[in-house]
């Protein structure tokens, strides 16, 4: 059965995905949009769109999420949630996945309390975090999780909502951090990231975090999970947001080759009957459109000079406590050479470094194509981050 896209925007013509040529009609010019600061903070970008033909793609992008909303008039949809670093306060920012009554990282109650922050990849979802969150909190270990949702990112004012939900974070985190338990037991903190914007979410923490080293200390490790391409590459932000956008209907979401931890049998007879999957006609028209759109938004003045200030943190600066890298060869969004060069540069740094090729997993979906060995990989990890912290 044939896919169709339906135009939920009527001012974007049906000829730009009938013509690739007609994605000229979006014409995106260096002076008709000036990026420039929303307030006093330099995280916060708030962009006026003069230029009708570029707010008019925006506002279809959106559409494609939330086809019965309004991206402009829309109210705040964030409900009001119980944050879990401050006694059941409430707060915007994440959500508190509750699980052992003994949160401590071990079944020693004198044991340090260690929680792990999910930084979620564009357009996940709480119940997508909620499966990873389970693995953590077999360990006694208890989650907070963060989520990025794009109508975030897809709005007039270009992620003001998702930095301002991450300064909160950031926040909330030190001053969970600053205190300890009522028994006297330290608190202890890891990151897990899933792709390049639970990555990039991860190093605006770390530099927000740059003047505070007794805060940094205590962050023992992180997992990046389908992220760490250090390179500002319209191509990969145009991948990211379109696979985002169209979820399943993107070819993205499927292996090229069998995956799966099934037996070699089994993998053989489904090999031939597995090709690629190939990207429908509206997808290769969308994904254009996004790579014209980030080649000239990346190159503004301020947004590539955040991003390059994030990168370099996460280049640079990271806390000294271990990483472990989960990557695919067969990831579409995402280029494998990349983090694996970045993987290389943080060992001849000296950081102490980990990393696992799944070789034929989709972007993010290491853990549901093979489980076993994913949470394989996670535990010996976590065995390595919290024995440091015991030694403490």
């Amino acid at each position: 059965m044939k896919t169709k896209l339906k135009i939920l925007n009527p001012h974007i013509p049906n000829s730009i995905f009938l013509n690739p040529i007609a994605l000229k009609s979006l014409p995106i010019h260096p002076h008709t949009i000036k990026i420039k600061p929303y307030s006093s903070n330099p995280t916060l970008i708030h962009p006026p769109f003069p230029h009708p033909n570029l707010s008019k793609a925006l506002n279809f992008f959106h559409s494609l999420s939330h086809p019965h909303s309004n991206p402009i008039s829309r109210p705040d949809p964030f409900a009001r949630i119980t944050s879990p670093f401050q006694n059941n306060t409430p707060h915007q920012n994440f959500t508190f996945n509750k699980g052992l009554k003994d949160n401590a990282s071990g079944t020693n109650c004198k044991d340090p309390i260690f929680t792990v922050v999910l930084l979620g990849w564009l357009g996940s979802k709480r119940k997508h975090m909620r499966r990873y969150a389970e693995l953590y909190e077999s360990r006694g270990i208890q989650a907070v999780t963060f989520v990025a949702p794009v109508k975030d990112m897809l709005s007039v004012d270009l992620g003001r909502a998702f930095w301002q939900r991450i300064s909160g974070l950031v926040v909330e985190i030190s001053d969970w951090l600053s205190e300890k338990e009522n028994d006297g037991r330290e608190r202890f903190l890891m990151f897990h990231t899933f792709s390049n914007t639970g990555w990039l979410a991860y190093g605006a923490i770390l530099d927000d975090l740059q003047g505070r080293p007794d805060i940094l200390d205590k962050i023992k490790g992180c997992v990046i999970d389908s992220g760490g391409d250090p390179n500002i590459d319209p191509k990969v932000w145009a991948a990211g947001f379109g696979a985002a956008l169209l979820k399943k209907r993107s070819s993205a979401a499927y292996p090229s080759v069998e995956a799966g931890e099934k037996n070699a049998v089994q993998r053989e007879t489904n090999v031939a009957k597995l090709g690629p999957k190939k990207p429908f006609f509206a997808e290769v028209a969308i994904l254009l459109v996004l790579e014209k759109f980030f080649s000239f938004l990346l190159n503004t003045p301020d947004l590539n000079q955040k991003l390059t200030k994030i990168i370099s943190v996460l280049s640079n600066n990271q806390p000294p406590c271990p990483q472990l890298y989960l990557y695919s060869s067969d990831d579409k969004v995402i280029p494998y050479q990349s983090v694996e060069l970045f993987i290389k540069k943080q060992k001849d740094m000296g950081r102490t470094v980990h990393s696992f090729n799944f070789k034929s997993s989709p972007h993010v979906d290491h853990y549901r194509t093979y489980p076993t060995t994913y949470y394989s990989q996670l535990q010996s990890f976590l065995e390595e981050c919290l024995a440091t912290v015991k030694q403490l």
